[in-house]
């Protein structure tokens, strides 16, 4: 697995070191940096208000569900697909069951859109969590050829050939550390924006949705009975 001799230190000879298993764990982790990236590029272009929460939405709502134009307000939903269109479209369409069922289902679509986001980063976890994996991986494998040398010299090997192969191995290890902390600290910064979004996709919600909400619980009073 390892070269005979040690390495210089420039940086390509450092990574192609490990002999053809440390050059595929390392294509491996080049790979695996070049999906985290790509994802990071997609959250950052998908996973943001204007995109999410697009302006002008909740307005358009609350003003037509203040006229009472409930296929207006649908059709505005419609017009502009995203989370807060998803929340508002679940509710318009459980008016039939009163206020508890539109606050019901506007809820479960709030969930599902929650849901779905953190799906969607979730893929950024599992990179740094396999990344470090794969590193390891390579650490052993450079560990057990380096006592196996001592194995096959009888004792015999210099301390000098022994920390060679260590040292080779445990690039493997470096590389999967520096593919699994952006990875790791990119889910973290994504997981917090859309817990934050979809906080404020609620509340939005909740103003868009409130001319609807003062409609029906007035249905739902009962009559005031008739004075004697």
């Amino acid at each position: 697995m390892f070269a005979d001799t040690v390495p210089t230190g420039d940086a390509w000879s450092i990574l192609f070191a490990g002999g053809v298993a440390g050059v595929a764990l390392i294509a491996l982790l080049v790979v695996l940096s070049v999906v985290a990236l790509a994802l990071v590029v997609e959250h950052l272009l998908t996973i943001r208000r204007s995109v999410l929460m697009p302006t002008g939405l909740a307005d358009q709502v609350c003003k037509h569900l203040s006229s009472t134009q409930l296929p207006a307000a649908a059709e505005s939903c419609q017009k502009q697909p995203s989370a807060l269109a998803a929340v508002l479209h679940a509710g318009l369409r459980e008016t039939a069951g009163g206020w508890p069922a539109v606050e019901k289902g506007m809820e479960e679509a709030l969930a599902e859109q929650s849901a779905r986001l953190l799906r969607k980063i979730d893929y950024l976890s599992v990179i740094g969590n396999i990344a470090p994996m794969i590193g390891l991986l390579g650490t052993v494998i450079g560990m057990i050829f380096a006592f196996q040398e001592v194995a096959n010299t009888q004792g015999a090997a210099r301390a000098a050939e022994l920390a060679s192969g260590i040292y080779q191995a445990l690039v493997s290890t470096v590389g999967g550390l520096i593919v699994a902390i952006p990875s790791l600290a990119a889910f973290a910064v994504f997981r917090n924006r859309v817990d934050q979004v979809i906080a404020e996709t609620a509340e939005q919600a909740q103003e868009a949705i409130g001319p609807l909400k003062r409609s029906l619980q007035a249905q739902a009073q009962p009559p005031a009975p008739p004075r004697g």
